[in-house]
């Protein structure tokens, strides 16, 4: 599938993919659906192309990892083209509810093999069952900052710039649509709701100590130490981490069927 691509400036690129239509969500359904049932390789452009704003502006999420913004963008396709294939329109939701899955997971696995090292946060954070790219200290932000500005105020980069002489629409402004905002809330809470919903199976399967460990252990910012699990249930502390470190590779292995392979899960039930 040929798609525009990022040579020098984000500029002209920006330019370029917005002259593709943003799609209603009858039509969306409609093109999702022939795509379902015929493989059409211009129905799968139309419902790619139409998306290609949302990519940049993810990949932009992610511009402080000192990664050329095209390579983030480029990675970021793939995960769309990717999600269109798999998308089944019959499930409910929009196709960008279940794209920013694949975009962003391309995105993040191209970073990891970049740099080879995640770097995480927060407390909070190390409780999740998956990584979630972060700046982990002072001085990375520090660095990160320094490495942002300096792409912020390159050619590549100057999204608040007019369109054109005499225009008052800012690049930016053709890359985001005007409810593009409350459409990216939505879909933000829709993939949460749909990430806890598979957590919440995946932790049914495991039986009542093992729920409670990786509960108390994995997914609560006041864990529970391995010695105070073991005195609940009288057995070691070694035991506790044996069960624990099982269970998570129960999780993992439900759950890399559910969600794309990286995957980070932002949100877990409480």
């Amino acid at each position: 599938m040929a798609l525009p691509v990022l040579a020098d400036s984000l500029d002209s690129y920006l330019v370029e993919v917005s002259r593709f239509p943003m799609l209603s969500r009858e039509e969306e359904r409609e093109l999702s659906i022939h795509y379902l049932d015929t493989k059409d390789v211009g129905t799968a452009q139309r419902l790619v192309t139409s998306h290609l704003r949302f990519v940049v502006k993810t990949a932009l999420e992610y511009r402080n990892y000192g990664i050329a913004l095209k390579d983030l963008v480029q990675e970021g396709n793939l995960g769309l083209m990717n999600a269109v294939k798999k998308f089944n329109p019959h499930k409910g939701y929009r196709l960008i509810t279940y794209a920013v899955w694949w975009i962003k997971s391309f995105i993040q696995e191209y970073i990891l093999k970049t740099k080879g090292i995640v770097k995480r946060s927060s407390k909070a954070l190390k409780k999740k069952l998956f990584y979630k790219t972060a700046i982990a200290d002072g001085k990375a932000a520090k660095d990160a900052s320094k490495d942002a500005a300096n792409i912020l105020t390159t050619n590549d980069l100057s999204l608040d710039a007019p369109i054109g002489e005499g225009e008052d629409r800012t690049h930016l402004d053709m890359m985001i649509d005007p409810d593009k905002d409350q459409a990216s809330l939505v879909a933000d809470n829709q993939e949460r709701e749909i990430n806890k919903d598979k957590v919440s199976s995946a932790l049914a399967l495991l039986n009542d100590k093992e729920r409670f460990i990786i509960m108390n252990r994995q997914m609560s910012d006041d864990a529970l130490s391995l010695q105070n699990i073991g005195d609940r249930y009288g057995i070691s502390r070694e035991r506790v981490r044996q069960i624990e470190k099982a269970a998570m590779g129960k999780l993992k292995k439900v759950l890399a069927r559910e969600l794309p392979a990286g995957r980070a899960i932002a949100e877990l039930p409480a």
